[in-house]
């Protein structure tokens, strides 16, 4: 696959992403989040399961039981970051939560740092005050008025962090990609459902099930399994920063998206705040990228500067 296939099967899954953010909202104008949740996860179970399949196949040896341990639990942080996602959807608009969503790609770095030491640049923490700035000036300049699916929006973008790391760490070591991504949704969907069943069961019906069936089976299968899938694949020809700056797109589209077939809309002040929390995302990956970059462009003009970055 070039690298320009590549790219364009990232952007395609960002553009997905984001006009999924108004599925996942009207949706619940028929179910509950729970079972909304369990519903389109096992749908892409379901999408993933022939790959996972395949995959199995083609290894020697079988996932050990601590591996499947490892995988059940990177299942369940990604449980967690879609069911607060979903719940804070209730209450906020679809803009916001693309752009709050997007603040994952800052906690990244930040919290690599606090759990496995990872070095996080300058320029990192210089994202996280723009970040938070974005957040105030998107709530209109007050932060009374940001409402509590904003607060949860923050917090999904918190678990979104903490499973983009557990899969970097264990995808290399694992060689099992379709693996990871269908005990993901798997977990996701069978603790959804099961939460529905508990604490939604008075929403539960044909009719629901029935109103809710283009939201299931988009979110489910094209958004989630098969936009999973295409991630995968296309990461392994594009570099993570790169990979990174163009899946942040999916705040801009659920914008868009929200404003063309919601009629959502933002005030100046809001939009200033917008385009902060997208300039601390890019600004988190393109500022290591090209400090990196220099550093290969220009060693023998600055004798020891490699060692002096190490």
């Amino acid at each position: 696959m070039s690298r320009l296939r590549a790219d364009l099967l990232l952007l395609i899954t960002a553009l997905v992403w984001g006009s999924a953010f108004v599925g996942q909202a009207t949706a619940m104008d028929h179910v509950g989040p729970f079972t909304f949740t369990g519903g389109r996860f096992l749908l892409a179970a379901l999408a993933v399961a022939p790959f996972a399949l395949w995959e199995s196949r083609s290894r020697a040896r079988p996932l050990s039981r601590r591996n499947g341990l490892i995988t059940a639990g990177i299942g369940l942080v990604f449980f967690l970051a879609c069911i607060t996602q979903q719940v804070g959807l209730q209450v906020t608009s679809v803009t916001n939560a693309g752009f709050l969503t997007a603040l994952y790609v800052v906690l990244v770095p930040i919290l690599g740092a606090a759990l496995w030491r990872y070095k996080a640049p300058g320029i990192i923490w210089v994202a996280a005050l723009l970040s938070f700035a974005g957040t105030f000036l998107l709530s209109g300049g007050n932060g009374a008025a940001l409402n509590w699916g904003d607060a949860i929006m923050v917090v999904s973008a918190l678990f979104w962090a903490a499973q983009v790391l557990l899969v970097g760490k264990y995808v290399e070591a694992l060689e099992r990609p379709f693996a990871i991504a269908f005990m993901q949704f798997l977990v996701t969907g069978l603790a959804g459902f099961g939460l529905g069943l508990a604490f939604e069961a008075d929403r539960l019906s044909a009719a629901a099930f029935a109103g809710a069936g283009f939201e299931f089976l988009y979110t489910g299968i094209l958004s989630g399994g098969l936009c999973f899938t295409l991630q995968s694949l296309a990461q392994r020809y594009t570099p993570p920063s790169d990979a990174a700056i163009i899946m942040s797109g999916e705040a801009l589209f659920a914008a868009l998206f929200g404003a063309l077939l919601l009629g959502e809309r933002l005030t100046p002040l809001a939009w200033s705040g917008a385009a902060l929390i997208l300039i601390a995302v890019l600004a988190t990956q393109l500022g290591p990228a090209l400090r990196r970059r220099d550093l290969r462009d220009t060693p023998e003009e600055a004798p020891g500067l490699e060692d002096r970055a190490s």
